[in-house]
């Protein structure tokens, strides 16, 4: 029994309705199920209507739903019923009608888990300002595949402390199938990408590990990135490791105008004018353009305090398959044929620093350098054969998140 039920009926004087107050309110399962024409408004309401520590349970099956939807209440559980890859409870919004998200989440401490979101028209889940978020188990897919129409983004947390996004799978994405923006302490995990024109894109974040994801047949497989104009930039502290990245050869679907239109197709690891980054274990096969590309940003930009060199990214212990028979970059197709048909497998425009430490070729385009407004100084060149830097930390998530996927 709730507590604001209580006063009236059983005429408790006010020291007593405080005394009662003080102790914590039993949490509850609010179950809502598919079907029939007010599944979207019941799914909306129940979502009003939760309170810090309850559950909202999707039923089985298919819900049509024609609007987005939205939580803003901390402390709340988003539960499907199916298995682990969203089949059980699928929210399909083919029929939406707006051009926002599936699901707007803007409160803390909130668990998402064990369903599936389909065919969005603007991205399929966002949260904003959401701390210590955890996406688990869930399916995020534009199904009929790579569109310029489709959603910009699967799974969208920005502007957030702690995120845990972890088993999920995202398909046909026309920004970025799993992206995390503006964001710190971050860790993304045992998840696939595929047909996404970024894969899995880290952009204007601190502290962040990406490891054991299969990121394939994206246009770039990961992004790590820094972009001016941000409130939050001067990304740092990556790390890329023990990811399957391969045959990322999607031709870009992007819309004109989007930072990742320019992405060239068949990358595997994208670094921009980000710092401390460290690709290391990876596994990369058939990216046609690069396994790994190093860049600065080289795009008209009016922000005093950006910097657009890549510094101190380092790459070591990675195995490089087949790689650079098709640079899908200006002149990229006359550079392979002088080079014997192929250009080597990791690739860096010129500007910044960066060590290279696997057994492979390095291609420098040796392009003009980048300006930094921060410094007239020359930037360091990449350094092929340097000592790797000291191994940055791995990423802590707070215990009660952890214990939520084990």
């Amino acid at each position: 029994m709730r507590v604001h039920q209580l006063p009236h009926a059983l005429g408790l004087g006010i020291a007593a309705v405080a005394m009662l107050a003080a102790f914590p309110v039993e949490a509850k399962t609010i179950s809502v199920a598919p079907g029939g024409p007010d599944a979207n408004e019941a799914l909306q309401e129940a979502l009003i209507l939760a309170e810090p520590g309850d559950i909202v349970e999707l039923g089985a099956g298919v819900w049509k739903l024609t609007d987005g939807l939205s939580l803003d209440v901390d402390k709340v559980t988003l539960r499907g019923a199916g298995t682990k890859d969203g089949t059980g409870s699928i929210l399909d919004f083919s029929d939406q009608q707006g051009a926002g998200e599936g699901l707007l989440v803007t409160s803390d401490d909130v668990y998402l888990t064990n369903f599936a979101v389909l065919n969005t028209k603007g991205d399929g889940i966002k949260s904003k300002g959401a701390d210590r978020i955890v996406y688990h188990r869930l399916r995020v897919e534009w199904t009929a595949g790579p569109k310029e129409t489709n959603g910009a983004y699967g799974v969208y947390p920005v502007e957030s402390s702690d995120v845990l996004i972890d088993s999920v799978y995202v398909r046909g994405a026309s920004d970025a199938g799993i992206y995390v923006g503006q964001s710190r302490n971050i860790v993304v995990r045992d998840s696939i990408a595929t047909e996404n024109v970024a894969g899995i894109e880290i952009e204007n974040s601190f502290d962040a590990d990406v490891h054991d994801n299969v990121a394939t047949k994206n246009t770039g497989g990961i992004l790590v990135f820094d972009l001016p104009s941000l409130p939050q930039q001067g990304g740092h502290n990556v790390r890329v490791f023990d990811n399957v990245v391969n045959d990322n050869s999607t031709p870009n679907f992007a819309p004109k105008g989007n930072i990742v239109a320019s992405v060239p197709t068949g990358t595997g690891v994208l670094v921009m004018a980000n710092s401390r980054v460290e690709i290391f274990d990876n596994v990369f096969e058939n990216n046609g353009t690069a396994n790994v590309m190093i860049v600065g940003y080289r795009y008209p930009y009016q922000d005093d305090k950006y910097q657009p060199l890549p510094r101190d990214i380092a790459a070591w212990n990675n195995e490089h398959g087949k790689a650079g028979f098709a640079p899908a970059f200006p002149g990229g197709a006359e550079i392979a044929a002088a080079m014997g048909g192929a250009i080597p497998p990791v690739l860096w425009d010129g500007a910044g620093s960066a060590i290279v430490n696997d057994d492979v070729g390095v291609l420098s385009l040796n392009l003009p350098d980048v300006s930094t407004p921060q410094s007239e100084a020359k930037p360091s060149p990449a350094d092929l054969k340097g000592e790797a830097p000291t191994p940055l930390p791995g990423i802590t998530l707070p215990a009660a998140m952890e214990a939520k996927v084990r």
